[in-house]
């Protein structure tokens, strides 16, 4: 690959910091170590919950006893609930991405504000009968979809939610990128504290299916745990 598509590829996998400035108060990663000091990153997964690709990615997970957060659209949750619950059942967290994958740069401010209530009211019908693990805050997550948001958005939104961000991205949404770049670029990025960001969505697929069992294997062998946010 060209050094010109390494740097670009590079930096779209790992935002500037200047990003964090821009949008204050945002999280873009998670304490480096738990609590016994063992390094920790945090997987999240955004799109589903969709038939096929959720199980799987639960699957991968189960199989390093490794936890998660979905950053759920509300159409999908209200379409297939019980994938959603079997997250929950497993010890995952969910998250809200909007109820009908809104980009805050498109959408008016009161319009993304309701679509934004709209999906938290599919997350808390969720948690009744399956309760989420214990955070380490009281808000819910919430996640711009396209990590676009505007400031009048950003403090309304904070009242009610921990916006999260990230800081490692696999681009794993990119046809255009080969599953074994996608994850050599993860790897090259990713370190203790990450937030790291997949989609578990049919578009993402064969991304995802090549670059998440490896990435899990490969951290796991260098001690890392995986954690919720």
């Amino acid at each position: 690959m060209p050094m010109r598509a390494r740097l670009d590829a590079a930096l779209l996998t790992r935002p500037p910091r200047l990003l964090h400035a821009l949008l204050p108060g945002c999280e873009w990663t998670g304490p480096a170590a738990t609590p016994a000091g063992q390094p920790v990153v945090y997987l999240t997964f955004d799109d589903g919950p969709v038939p096929d690709e959720t199980p799987w990615v639960l699957a991968q997970l189960a199989e390093f006893q490794a936890k998660a957060t979905f950053f759920c659209v509300g159409e999908n949750l209200a379409r297939y609930p019980e994938i959603a619950r079997a997250a929950l059942a497993a010890g995952h967290r969910l998250g809200n991405h909007t109820h009908r994958h809104r980009s805050a740069w498109a959408t008016p401010r009161a319009t993304y504000l309701e679509d934004a209530a709209e999906c938290q009211t599919h997350v808390q019908e969720l948690l009744k009968t399956t309760p989420e693990p214990a955070s380490r805050a009281l808000l819910p997550l919430f996640r711009p979809p396209y990590g676009r948001l505007t400031w009048p958005l950003l403090p309304a939104l904070q009242t009610d939610f921990r916006v999260v961000m990230w800081s490692v991205l696999t681009r794993d949404y990119d046809p255009a990128l080969r599953p074994e770049d996608c994850l050599r670029f993860a790897l090259e990025a990713v370190r203790a504290g990450d937030v790291v960001v997949f989609h578990d969505s049919r578009k993402a697929g064969p991304r995802l299916r090549y670059v998440l069992p490896r990435l899990l294997a490969h951290l796991a062998a260098q001690g890392f745990a995986f954690a919720t946010l």
